[in-house]
């Protein structure tokens, strides 16, 4: 139930902001001339413009790092073109309001690398990339130590950058993902995405990301795997000034027409001034957290290391 609360909550936001811009626009629309004139279309054109400007002002506030689009994409192209995909981490905990065992206790770690195939010199400024993230479980507190599951995470993707006069406003990707745990038999899990995601950096500190994927879903034994795995995702972030401190919250939209939802929240402390290396603290809520156990609830806090890409996400 407290879940179904924050995703309402979360929605609820958004909808009174979006009625009172459609009441401004639907108000303020200037009446079309059937005559021909071709004064009538260049003023609508002014007027969708206007609001379009209207619209991305009130969603993204002034700033100076983010007001020269030109040379941020510049910089991108200028990184190497291998690094950092996702958050890298190695965290360990345990299922929270139960007396902690070698049962439901464990340690996770996700490593998560890109390669941009090309700079955003193609059509429409767009790029190439492949992205590779592999997150495993990890029964640390049990004899031989075993691995409980290792999903790998394949995708080949294309990117833009989206820029409204010289402001960076964040980016748009098309992605083909492949995500299975390798096991055979019964163990197996498997399935295909095209995937559409959206990163947005709403100023300085504050940025939203969200992503919807189309689902094929292929293996025998995980038919079900969306009902529990979700359909798309919205998330925030939050860094402090320096980025010393981070706070970030993803909410995954389950299978069904009610609000059910996987929650995770991290938090994360800088460790060193001039490092990319932070305290990662992970809360879990929900189901899909790994593969092979999908079908399984996890209410998990974990604890640990994290280490973050140094530079804007344009993935």
């Amino acid at each position: 139930m407290r879940k179904r609360l924050i995703f309402l909550f979360l929605c609820l936001l958004t909808i009174p902001a979006l009625h009172s811009q459609n009441e401004s626009v639907i108000d303020s629309i200037p009446p079309v001339r059937q005559d021909g004139d071709t004064t009538s279309t260049k003023n609508l054109g002014d007027f969708i413009s206007h609001q379009t400007d209207a619209i991305v002002g009130s969603l993204f506030g002034a700033s100076r790092q983010l007001s020269n689009a030109d040379s941020i994409i510049n910089k991108f192209d200028a990184l190497p073109s291998f690094g950092i995909y996702k958050d890298n981490y190695f965290i360990v905990g345990t299922d929270m309001f139960k007396k902690p065992t070698k049962m439901n206790s464990d340690a996770k770690f996700q490593v998560s690398i890109r390669h941009r195939l090309t700079n955003s010199t193609l059509p429409f400024k767009t790029y190439f990339f492949l992205t590779y993230t592999q997150k495993a479980f990890w029964d640390v507190f049990q004899e031989s130590f075993p691995f409980r599951d290792l999903n790998y995470n394949p995708s080949l993707g294309l990117g833009r950058a989206l820029v409204r006069h010289n402001r960076f406003l964040g980016t748009i990707s098309l992605q083909f993902e492949h995500e299975s745990n390798g096991k055979n038999g019964e163990d197996s899990r498997s399935w295909n995405k095209v995937s559409f995601s959206t990163y947005l950096t709403l100023n300085d500190r504050w940025t939203f990301h969200s992503k919807t994927w189309i689902p094929i879903v292929d293996g025998k034994n995980n038919k079900d795997i969306v009902k529990y795995s979700g359909w798309g995702l919205i998330g925030i972030d939050y860094s402090s000034p320096k980025k010393k401190y981070n706070f970030g919250c993803v909410v995954t939209k389950r299978g069904g027409v009610n609000l059910n939802a996987n929650i995770i929240a991290n938090f994360s402390v800088r460790l060193f001034n001039d490092d990319n290396q932070f305290l990662f603290l992970e809360y879990y809520n929900g189901y899909g957290e790994s593969m092979l156990d999908y079908k399984q609830y996890r209410q998990r806090l974990r604890l640990g290391i994290v280490i973050k890409p140094n530079f804007i996400s344009m993935y």
